[in-house]
Parts: C-alpha cells; structure tokens; sequence
C-alpha cells in the first residue's frame, strides 16, 4: 500500500475501531489519529471551564475561548495533550464519557475539529477512527470500514477496559452510557454516526482482533 493512502475507520463505541486502527497504523508506518480523543479534549476543556450547564453549551463563551484552545497528538504514544498538559487519562474518566456524545452533537464543535482533523492528513498519509470519518471528514479516503457488535458484547469489552484502569464503575452504568451514546450519535442532526456508502462493514461480535487485523489487511491490499 502507498504510505500516504488514507484508512478511515467509523463505527459504535467499544467495537473495537482504535485497537484495530493502532494496529494499521504501526503495519502500514503511517500515523494514527483517534478523533474520539479530540472531542473527550473539547469535552473536558468545556466540563473545566464551565461551560456546560444542565446539558446545555454556553456557545458565546465557548466560541471565545476557542482560541485559546489547543489539541495535539504524539504520534509515537498517541497521548493527547490539551493546551500542553498531557490529558490521556483525564479524557476516559465517566464524567467526559456522560458528555462527550452531547459536546460532539454541536456544529459548532464539529466544525472546530474538521478543520483540525484534515490538517492532519499530510504527505505521510494516515489512519483515523471516529464516527464520521469516511462520511464527512475524508468522504475520499482511500479504505473506509464501518465496524459494529451486538451491544452486549461492547458492553462487556468496555466495562472490562475500564476495571482494568482501576475505575469503580458496574456494568449497568456501562451500558446505560454505551446506548444513550449510540442513540445520540446516531441520531444528531451534524454529522450522525452512519455507514458510507462505498464503506465496508465489519461485525466484530464473534472473531478475534488476530482475524480483524488480517481481514482488513486482505482488503487493503487487494485494494
């Protein structure tokens, strides 16, 4: 595969996209880029600052303070750091899961990180996850795939993701945050999370990331 191709991986949470992405990017020696982590940025610079209320943006003095908001990714770790510090686990916390679907909804948020997003597709090419990668943020990607799983299965992967991590969480509460995401994801009037046309689906319930991997390589290359 030429190294400067562009992979856009779209689909649910917990499906497994930034795994299955991290693993392209170090096969293929192109960057990776997880835009969920952008907007868990935007979301928990909001949530710091105030502007949020009662689910409702304070789009004056956010749209302020956008200039003295800056994202970056390290290329190496993937680590995101928002205005210089490094948020990486600041950004998984419940408290930015609860609101992040409801941050991204806004245009005024999604028009912030396309920009930023498309700028970093550069000569080196890369491969982005999110849920709207292949439809509007690189609608001329080279490969697009859209994954999915049965909700219970991504349930479970997450809630064991977040135990691992040492968060006092239950399965209920997993769940509860997993669907109401996918419902406000699938639903918002920008950009809503769905399958591009010339995407291909990848259903991830019952195989392992070994077959995934394989599966998207195969593609990829026949490509």
């Amino acid at each position: 595969m030429n190294s400067s191709k562009v992979i856009a991986i779209d689909g649910y949470a917990s499906s497994g996209k930034s795994t299955l992405a991290k693993m392209l990017s170090r096969h293929y020696r192109i960057p990776f880029i997880d835009s969920g982590a952008l907007y868990r940025g935007v979301t928990l610079f909001v949530l710091e600052k105030g502007f949020l209320k009662d689910n409702e943006l304070d789009t004056k003095a956010f749209s302020s303070a956008l200039n003295g908001l800056s994202l970056s990714i390290e290329p190496e770790t993937g680590d995101l750091h928002l205005n210089g510090k490094n948020v990486s686990q600041k950004i998984r916390l419940p408290l930015v899961s609860d609101h992040v679907s409801i941050v991204a909804s806004l245009s005024v948020v999604r028009d912030f990180l396309l920009h930023q997003q498309r700028q970093m597709a550069n000569e080196c090419g890369l491969v982005m996850d999110g849920r709207d990668i292949g439809t509007v943020v690189f609608p001329n990607a080279d490969h697009k795939f859209f994954f999915t799983a049965r909700a219970e299965v991504r349930a479970k992967r997450r809630y064991q993701e977040l135990k691992s991590q040492g968060q006092d969480t239950t399965l209920e509460k997993v769940w509860n945050n997993l669907t109401h995401r996918d419902k406000i994801d699938s639903s918002r009037k920008v950009a809503p999370l769905r399958k591009a046309d010339d995407a291909i689906e990848i259903d991830t319930s019952e195989v392992t990331t070994k077959q995934v991997f394989a599966n998207l390589v195969e593609k990829i290359d026949a490509k």
